[in-house]
């Protein structure tokens, strides 16, 4: 019987994890942090230990060590840039990670550590082209967008920390970094509705004046000729962790890149799945509107600092390490998880709003 210590456990991600692996019979308790109220999905779980704390203070350590977990997965992250507070932004985010690595490292009943990074590492620059994949081993270049910037960040203190720890040394602790394509389904686009490109694309923005304007705005899909998205479905991230974390896996540090094969979301497509037609523009347009945006609404609206570059050229990522090493299927591909509703929380979806391959 398994122990999980899961952080960032009322967020999209999070609180998936702590479902759905709370459902399985080898695992006996789920140490569930976040600095938010523990959220309606996970409320009267027997299994999940509740922590109302921030991965940048220390007060969690002694509670959390005493539950001797197995198994840490740290998906804590502040991603909304907040305005204005850079500095305070980067403390929560490398600060706490940091000290979430060094509580994994040091803590002798912990086996695996699970990092959630992003394909935002590779920075959307100009000279990316649709046929340039990025894989595992290529550097982390984002130096401007904070989101890419202090995940990479992290990356690299997670690898320092375990190269000079003695989990490294004596083979005790593996530890596996994911790189996520933009994760959607159902449970993103209905039980958990925030500001980003499918909820403003779809229309999906409710109850702020500024959130009508910007869905008045997208009434067209904007966007430059260099504009691609690969998506991953929840339910392949969720059945990737779980591999990672049940699973004999060999390995001592490994990277994975996670993005179903296959071709990605072009802006025609991303158009057509919504029912709009597409507006051509070019970046220093899009970097003006972020700019005018992100001050204006003093950051309500997240276009802040180099994140225009991400709706303006691509990223595509090769994840064929995970499929080549652990034979893993994708349930979706990129162009489903995007368009269909299909997944373990579609009944949260209205009937009338759900939308299957097959009546696509």
């Amino acid at each position: 019987m398994k122990t999980l210590f899961i952080t960032g456990a009322a967020g999209y991600v999070g609180a998936m994890l702590c479902d759905q692996f709370s459902k399985r019979p080898d695992v006996k308790e789920i140490v569930a942090l976040d600095v938010e109220e523990q959220p309606e999905l996970l409320k009267g779980n027997p299994k999940v230990y509740w922590i109302k704390a921030n991965t940048a203070e220390l007060s969690w350590q002694e509670t959390a060590r005493a539950k001797n977990p197995s198994i840490v997965i740290h998906t804590a992250w502040q991603i909304r840039e907040l305005y204005g507070q850079r500095a305070r932004q980067w403390h929560w985010n490398v600060r706490g990670s940091a000290n979430v690595f060094d509580f994994a490292l040091k803590t002798p009943s912990v086996k695996k550590l699970v990092y959630f990074s992003s394909a935002a590492i590779y920075g959307a620059e100009k000279t990316n082209t649709f046929d340039q994949l990025f894989v595992e081993t290529d550097p982390i270049r984002e130096e401007e967008y904070s989101y890419g910037k202090e995940k990479g960040v992290v990356e690299k203190v997670l690898r320092g920390m375990w190269e000079k720890s003695a989990s490294r040394a004596h083979g005790t602790t593996q530890v596996f970094v994911v790189r996520p394509a933009a994760i959607t389904g159902p449970r993103g686009r209905f039980m958990r509705v925030r500001f980003g490109l499918q909820s403003a694309l779809s229309g999906q923005l409710r109850g702020d004046f500024v959130y009508k304007i910007i869905s008045a705005m997208v009434s067209f899909v904007p966007a430059t000729p260099w504009w691609v998205r690969q998506f991953i479905h929840e339910d392949d991230v969720c059945d990737i962790v779980a591999r990672l974390t049940f699973n004999n896996t060999p390995g001592t540090y490994e990277v994975f890149n996670i993005t179903p094969p296959g071709e990605p979301v072009y802006a025609a497509q991303m158009a057509r799945t919504v029912g709009k037609r597409i507006l051509p523009v070019f970046p220093w347009m899009v970097r003006l509107a972020y700019f005018v945006f992100w001050h204006i609404t003093r950051g309500k609206v997240p276009t802040s600092k180099g994140i225009w570059r991400f709706y303006s050229y691509p990223i595509v990522m090769d994840g064929s390490k995970l499929v080549r090493e652990f034979s893993y299927r994708y349930r979706h591909s990129s162009r489903d998880a995007f368009a269909h509703t299909e997944g373990r929380y579609e009944s949260y979806v209205p009937l009338m709003l759900r939308k299957t391959k097959s009546k696509s």
